[in-house]
């Protein structure tokens, strides 16, 4: 029996890429709208941290985590136990990836919602320049906690259709992916969409939906089947672009945002098949919707320039930082400090209460011994007791701004400023922390902590 959804949250990275700054340096079209853009320090990943920490705010701690993307910061690694480590949960759990096609969010919400659970949706999506895939592609995550409680929505009915077609293909290695002729893709999706949709809706017992979201890779497919099923009250995809393997859960968690209690959903993912669910909105919904929609998230934004974007995406290759570059970081001392690399917690001096970043055996203040109880930070608010900016340090994006930060509660900690530059930082600017991506050195990617504006 599937378990209902107990509590979702959404992330959109700060960045855009707008239309207009596209057809400037191609020589080509404009028009108005931007894709949302990952930060050189943010992968599928570190996004999928942000999403489930908003869905897991009430302090649900999940067994299992199922993650799905379509741009894998590891191969022959799995990255959800990155995004378990950072959580802070428990060892005793499940955590596993489902990558490779948008397919696979299909995948991670119905494990999650067969066995109780978290599925984290994320994706990173990049096209060769001047592709539809760079103008309408976007990065984002979601993610949905399912399990025995109040349910906010329930599963009423699923189906499937699959069919093997060649219409979207990425060989291992590859940053931007290859596609059939359009037309091709428009007659196979179709009647796959018309078969799941038709079987999914009358074993729910439901004629007409209330809310319908089709997500698909293949976008004129997606748009006619949303006029044939368009449903009772007009749905819009959040306008970043189309997010992969996030896309279903970001179209989802929008969906979710304005849905009032008792209405059905659709969802239609058409890729490589197509899967099609019902939901119906429960009366939870009301109190258990997060701190942030999907529509404040994407308001506003930080404009970013073409050779920027190419620059991060590893499509130009550009000359680097006249400094050393950063060495490996070792496996061993990651794996001694794992609660405190990447989940950032403390310790705090049961004697005394002084707070310790990082954690310490011996109280700094009243110097006992051994006397520490757990303080994790990762959700402390804080603000900026001071900073400097550097010029100098290797970053690919400089400059640096490294801040002290004053946690609410307790303890300061020198950490590097993301999303911001020096005009937004000033001693006493309001903090949060994020998890992203120290620097990538070796093969090995250095996740962390940083702090950005509130």
């Amino acid at each position: 029996m599937a378990h209902g959804i107990l509590s979702y949250g959404a992330y959109v990275p700060r960045h855009r890429l707008r239309h207009a700054e596209l057809g400037a340096a191609l020589g080509s079209g404009g028009g108005s709208g931007a894709r949302a853009v990952a930060s050189y320090d943010e992968d599928s990943t570190t996004m999928g941290v942000e999403a489930a920490r908003a869905a897991l705010a009430n302090g649900a701690a999940p067994t299992a985590i199922h993650f799905a993307t379509t741009a894998p910061a590891y191969a022959d690694k799995t990255n959800a136990t990155a995004i378990h480590a950072a959580l802070d949960l428990d060892r005793q759990g499940f955590a596993v990836d489902l990558v490779g096609s948008a397919r696979g969010a299909v995948g991670a919400l119905r494990q999650a919602a067969a066995g109780g659970g978290l599925a984290v949706l994320s994706d990173l999506r990049t096209g060769r320049p001047g592709s539809a895939d760079e103008r309408a592609g976007g990065d984002a995550a979601a993610a949905f906690l399912f399990g025995a409680g109040e349910p906010i929505a329930t599963v009423l009915a699923e189906a499937s259709a699959t069919a093997e077609f060649l219409d979207r293909w990425r060989r291992p290695g590859e940053l931007a992916s290859g596609q059939w002729e359009e037309r091709f893709g428009v007659e196979a999706y179709l009647p796959l969409i018309a078969d799941a949709v038709g079987r999914a809706l009358a074993e729910a017992g439901v004629e007409e939906p209330d809310r319908v979201i089709v997500s698909s890779p293949h976008a004129r497919a997606a748009a006619t089947a949303a006029k044939r099923h368009p449903g009772r009250i007009a749905e819009e995809a959040p306008a970043i672009g189309y997010s992969g393997a996030a896309d279903p859960g970001l179209r989802l968690a929008a969906a979710l945002d304005r849905a009032r209690p008792g209405e059905t959903i659709l969802l239609v993912v058409a890729a490589d098949g197509c899967d099609a669910t019902v939901l119906r909105v429960e009366p939870a919904i009301e109190r258990a919707r997060p701190a942030r929609t999907v529509a404040q998230l994407v308001e506003g934004g930080r404009d970013l320039r073409y050779a920027t974007y190419l620059t991060w995406r590893g499509l130009l290759e550009r000359e680097p930082p006249r400094r050393p570059e950063p060495g490996r970081p070792a496996g061993p001392p990651s794996h001694r400090s794992e609660r405190w690399k990447f989940a950032f917690v403390g310790s705090r001096c049961t004697a005394c209460g002084q707070v310790h970043v990082p954690p310490r055996r011996v109280c700094v203040n009243c110097r006992a011994v051994d006397a520490m109880e757990r303080a994790p930070l990762s959700r402390q608010p804080g603000r900026v007791a001071t900073y400097t900016v550097d010029r100098l340090a290797f970053s690919p994006s400089p400059p640096m701004i490294d801040v002290v930060v004053d946690f609410e509660g307790g303890g300061r900690y020198t950490l590097e400023a993301a999303d911001a530059s020096p005009e937004e930082i000033e001693i006493g600017t309001p903090l949060e922390l994020t998890f992203r991506r120290l620097y990538t050195s070796g093969g090995v990617h250095n996740y962390f902590w940083k702090a950005r504006p509130a």
